[in-house]
C-alpha cells in the first residue's frame, strides 16, 4: 500500500498538456491519494465550496495557475476569500504558474491565502519541500 502525505489534491489549471505532466507527477510522488483536476476557475470554485459547505473531499492542497479565460487564478482567490464557511488553515493554496509577471508576483505574496508562488512544472523536489 502506498502511503500519501495528503488525502485530496486539486489542480487548477486550463492548459491540458500542464494538467498532464503535473497529474504525473503528483501520481509519481505519492503526493496525494485523490487527485482532482479542473480546468475551469469557475467550476473548481464550485468544487471548493460545495466541498465545504458539505465537508466532504475538502482538498488540502490546491495548485492555482494565474492565467485562464473567463476567470483568472487571482478572481478564484477573491471568490474563496468570500466563502462564508472559510477557516484560515483549510488548506494550503500554491500559485502554479509560468508568470514572471513582478505584479503577479507581488498580488501573491500579498495574498494571505497562497502559501507559495512555484514556477510550471511541478518537480519532485518542489514537492518535497511542500
Amino acid at each position: 500500500m502506498n502511503a500519501y502525505r495528503y488525502k485530496n489534491v486539486l489542480l487548477i489549471d486550463d492548459n491540458h498538456i500542464d494538467n498532464l505532466i503535473n497529474r504525473k507527477i503528483l501520481d509519481n510522488a505519492n503526493f496525494a491519494e485523490i487527485i482532482t483536476v479542473i480546468d475551469s476557475p469557475q467550476e473548481a470554485f464550485d468544487f471548493v465550496r460545495d466541498s465545504i459547505t458539505t465537508g466532504k473531499n475538502i482538498p488540502e492542497v490546491i495548485f492555482l495557475d494565474l492565467r485562464m479565460p473567463v476567470m483568472s487564478g487571482f478572481e478564484f482567490l477573491k471568490s474563496i476569500i468570500e466563502l462564508p464557511n472559510l477557516k484560515p488553515d483549510l488548506f494550503k493554496i500554491y500559485v502554479l504558474s509560468s508568470s514572471l509577471d513582478p505584479k503577479d508576483l507581488k498580488r501573491i505574496k500579498e495574498n494571505h491565502l497562497v502559501s507559495k508562488f512555484i514556477g510550471k512544472p511541478l518537480t519532485n523536489q518542489i514537492l518535497e519541500e511542500i
